[in-house]
């Protein structure tokens, strides 16, 4: 069997049993210590603009602060097999997505190694030898670490640079043949009109395929809205912003199977916002619209709001199969569907109304079948909170 690269790399930094059984050891010595170590980690990171920036600032770290000790746990009590480096491979995806300079990663790496180096010094400072195997086993796991980070964020940001420049591509052909397209489009509707008016319209056949011509027209319309949505920015209007308002005036285009239930919970109570309400309700509509797709003729969709200490959060869930692994990480590029009949762009839609506003939707997997979204909003200033 062909060598993986993290076994490759475990041999090039001649990382082995002898340093796996000095790593627990060393968990035993510094599993006191790590609360402390995430405070000082962190505090470094959030006098630094760039990454705090990229961290999402100081509403974050009390997250952040549980997974580092999840990840100082796995650093030092393993087991160092595949499944740790895919889990540490998410890290460097992680890092590209809320595109964390890499010179911050070094940094970080250094400041662990610091202070897992003092905590090892003191220790065993009367064992010079077990200290020199200590810092040795040390030394490998974080150059391991590193190694994994930096190689999973070089791959990230190239396949993300490739797919921005498909992207480009694409919004170039958009944008010349969607203007193109509106003529044809408005000279049919014009004719449908004018026919609708006739004799013809009288015929029960005739009149039937007048109607399906219109659908298609409104369809055809809608798709060429999308795409150049895609590719310009609308300005958007800052009023006051409803979400209970908006989410009712969304189901009034969305079709609900009499065999689907629908609940919404919470919306009375939020806050209003600032935000453009027609927008928002796009970004409702795409949701529901997949969500009716996903239950199919029979099933529950349910809407969860609630306030936060600076944001809403929207958890959308539906009873349906869920979205697999593989089509999670690209659930958001433009053109990636599931639908027999679609072209990919509800959900890249709804991402880009929401981080226009200053806001987030993330696909979060939980037990059992169906899709959860979660959708965050930011809160206006303090003064201005008035329910809704």
């Amino acid at each position: 069997m062909a060598e993986t690269l993290f076994e490759e790399l475990k041999r090039y930094v001649d990382f082995g049993p002898r340093d796996e059984q000095a790593l627990r050891s060393l968990h035993e010595v510094c599993n006191a210590h790590f609360t402390d170590i995430a405070h000082v980690f962190y505090t470094r990171i959030l006098e630094h603009e760039g990454a705090r920036k990229a961290l999402a600032g100081e509403s974050q770290v009390g997250h952040l602060k549980v997974t580092l000790l999840s990840w100082m746990e796995q650093l030092l009590r393993g087991p160092w097999d595949e499944s740790y480096y895919e889990l540490r491979c998410r890290i460097g995806r992680m890092h590209v997505r809320i595109a964390l300079p890499q010179h911050y990663m070094f940094g970080a790496m250094n400041l662990l190694r610091q202070e897992f180096n003092r905590i090892i010094d003191e220790h065993y400072l009367d064992q010079p030898q077990t200290l020199r195997v200590m810092r040795t086993a040390l030394g490998k796991i974080l150059d391991l670490e590193l190694a994994i980070m930096l190689h999973t964020y070089r791959e990230d940001l190239l396949a993300q640079q490739a797919r921005n420049e498909r992207l480009s591509t694409f919004g170039q052909l958009v944008g010349s043949i969607g203007h193109e397209l509106r003529n044809p489009l408005g000279v049919i509707e014009t004719s449908l009109f004018i026919l609708k008016g006739r004799p013809l319209a009288s015929d029960e056949r005739a009149t039937k395929h007048l109607e399906r011509i219109g659908e298609q027209v409104i369809l055809a319309n809608r798709i060429v809205t999308d795409l150049l949505d895609m590719i310009r920015d609308r300005p958007l209007k800052r009023e006051p912003l409803r979400l209970g308002e908006v989410w009712k005036d969304a189901l009034t285009s969305v079709p609900l199977p009499p065999g689907v239930s629908l609940r919404a919970d919470g919306l009375d109570g939020l806050p209003v916002l600032q935000g453009d309400p027609g927008q928002m309700r796009q970004v409702f509509v795409n949701l529901l619209e997949n969500a009716m797709h996903a239950v199919g003729e029979q099933g529950s969709v349910t809407l969860a709001a609630s306030t936060g200490k600076d944001a809403v959060e929207l958890v959308l869930e539906d009873s349906g199969p869920g979205v697999s692994d593989a089509i999670r990480r690209r659930m958001f590029e433009p053109l990636m569907t599931t639908k027999a009949r679609g072209i990919g762009l509800g959900l890249p839609l709804v991402k880009r109304i929401l981080e226009r506003h200053g806001g987030s939707i993330a696909y979060e997997p939980h037990e059992g079948h169906g899709a959860r979204f979660v959708l965050r909003l930011p809160l206006p200033p303090a003064p201005s909170r008035v329910p809704a």
